[in-house]
């Protein structure tokens, strides 16, 4: 909740018996993501490529909660209908619901100007950051429709809302996701069961942003653990009608 300073402060219980897919869970904010919401009672299905980071995250979850977590290795390169027809078949299966979505997964493709940009990387980037996401969210869709206070989570970015020279695909990704956000939360709108909304982590100390900024001092940016307060907020049902928006960690402040 919300104190008279203006910070949020979640409360122990804001996720218990919810059930919260997080894709690129094995790492970065994923990872922190997910440690939060399983810490705050949420199930968590957590979507990554690499088999031993997701179980790393796993055993994490399972020492410090009473919450039962679930591992799903998946490739978004090649997630197609078929595979995310299936999650939703080992989702309804193993919980019988789903609560929230946070498409976390991303990939930067290489910084080059347009003119030299390698189409095989534009379409990789396009297939990760948009594609698959589009692929999960809409065989979701139907469970996320009968729970009573659902929410989709999906990864901006500060490129993706105001275009800079040599982000190529990575950019042009995040602006398709922008859009997607505000077609999505404009057809769940009436029905209010489902809400949609963007979040742009800003600079964060991530492998993704060594990639893109090699030349800087990690030391200077937070740690991912800085953002769950907003995280938690947008998952949660604190955020209730909260729907179509654009969030930017940097402007938002949690205990």
């Amino acid at each position: 909740m919300r104190a008279r300073d203006g910070v949020y402060r979640p409360r122990a219980d804001l996720l218990a018996g919810r059930v919260v897919l997080v894709t690129g869970a094995g790492d970065g904010i994923g990872r922190t993501a997910a440690l939060a919401y399983a810490e705050h009672g949420a199930n968590v299905v957590l979507l990554g490529r690499t088999r031993t980071k997701l179980e790393a995250v796993f055993d994490a979850i399972e020492a410090g909660t009473d919450t039962r977590p679930v591992v799903v290795p998946a490739d978004l390169l090649h997630v197609g209908e078929e595979a995310a027809d299936s999650l939703v078949a080992a989702i309804r299966g193993e919980y019988g619901r789903l609560d929230g979505v946070l498409h976390n997964a991303g990939a930067l493709g290489p910084r080059n100007p347009i003119a030299h940009y390698p189409v095989q990387a534009w379409l990789d980037v396009m297939q990760v950051n948009v594609n698959a996401a589009f692929t999960l969210t809409r065989a979701v869709l139907p469970l996320l429709d009968v729970a009573d206070d659902a929410s989709i989570v999906f990864t901006s970015s500060g490129v993706g809302r105001t275009g800079r020279a040599y982000w190529g695909a990575y950019a042009a990704s995040k602006f398709a996701t922008e859009g997607l956000v505000q077609v999505l939360a404009d057809e769940v709108a009436e029905a209010g069961r489902i809400r949609v909304n963007s979040l742009n982590p800003g600079g964060t100390r991530t492998a993704m942003r060594a990639a893109a900024y090699p030349g800087e001092d990690p030391e200077t940016l937070p740690e991912p653990s800085a953002h769950m307060g907003l995280y938690l907020y947008l998952m949660g049902p604190d955020s209730r009608g909260v729907n179509g928006r654009q969030f930017d960690a940097a402007t938002w402040r949690s205990a």
